[in-house]
């Protein structure tokens, strides 16, 4: 299969609980409405969201050689993702506990075999693939590929393919290295939180809000594209604002929202569409995924997020 986009980062399950999901310690035993075991990270949800949409596309990562990374693997393949280049390792399969509430969720990662990603799979999969754009997700989850991340992506854009990249949330809070592979991205896509985290570092100096940040970090270059939670999302691309407000939906999960959101910006806009088309399909992508459990379970196709859109 010669995939266009290539996802690189990070591949595991996701076990999310819905209910009384604050931990309460001393040995209380708690019950939960529901729990889900389902296809998770952030470079995962993004692959599916994009084979839902009609786009080609494979994901390099790494899985352990265990129950967890067979099933991962599986249920990529399944979701139309080419998984020739999901490699095994010996370490266990990464994995995700969400505690997911109403309007927030709390996330327990174990990282597992995602962090053996390295830059010479990536680019041996760039090559085998013929991709024509690469997207990275999970920059801090995968940190020896982040390390030596500025000088692939200089090469690749050197080559011709485009790049956009999704940092997602620090662990550590540190928000370092980011900054310097922004030159050489063309849409980057934080949420609102991390938008702001990622430009004080950029800067060097606190930044108040997410508007602000992310006009800081497209001054590095890139196309940012912000996922603002309820209020759907923002663009700031030459120096220009845009933005478009989340669809009405009954939200039963928003975990992997955002990733969704990722998969609907990319699809338009390598397309041709321009940044206010793209922010449109990226909020409905990422509105109509939060009305089912987990992060692939109601992502949309072509036709419903059209539809939603009042397009024909």
């Amino acid at each position: 299969m010669s995939v266009r986009v290539l996802v690189a980062g990070d591949a595991n399950l996701d076990l999310v609980l819905q209910g009384d999901v604050r931990p309460r310690f001393g040995q209380a035993e708690q019950l939960l409405t529901d729990a889900n075991l389902v296809l998770g990270s952030s470079a995962g949800i993004c692959a599916s969201g994009l084979a839902r949409l009609g786009v080609q596309v494979g994901l390099v990562a790494r899985v352990g050689e265990d129950l967890f990374g067979t099933h991962t693997r599986r249920l990529l393949a399944e979701r139309g993702v080419d998984v020739t280049e999901l490699g095994t390792t010996p370490a266990p399969t990464g994995v995700s506990v969400i505690l997911s509430a109403a309007t927030d969720r709390s996330i327990l990662t174990l990282p597992g075999a995602m962090a053996e990603l390295g830059v010479d799979a990536v680019r041996t999969a760039l090559a085998r693939s013929g991709s024509t754009h690469l997207h990275v997700a999970s920059f801090f989850l995968v940190p020896a590929f982040a390390r030596d991340l500025p000088g692939l992506l200089a090469d690749v854009r050197a080559s011709g393919v485009t790049i956009s990249l999704d940092p997602n949330w620090d662990p550590q809070e540190e928000w370092s290295g980011v900054a310097e592979c922004l030159p050489y991205v063309d849409v980057l896509m934080p949420n609102a939180a991390e938008a702001v985290e990622l430009a004080g570092v950029a800067g060097g100096t606190p930044i108040p809000d997410a508007v602000s940040a992310a006009r800081v970090l497209a001054s590095r270059g890139p196309v940012v594209a912000v996922k603002d939670g309820a209020s759907g999302g923002f663009v700031v691309a030459a120096e220009e604002l845009l933005r478009a407000p989340g669809l009405t939906v009954d939200v039963v999960d928003t975990t992997g929202a955002g990733d969704s959101f990722d998969a609907g910006f990319l699809a338009a806009w390598l397309e041709g569409r321009g940044p206010a088309e793209s922010l449109a399909w990226a909020v409905a992508a990422g509105s109509l995924s939060t009305t089912g459990a987990g992060g692939t379970g109601r992502q949309a196709t072509r036709d419903e997020l059209l539809a939603a859109l009042g397009r024909p």
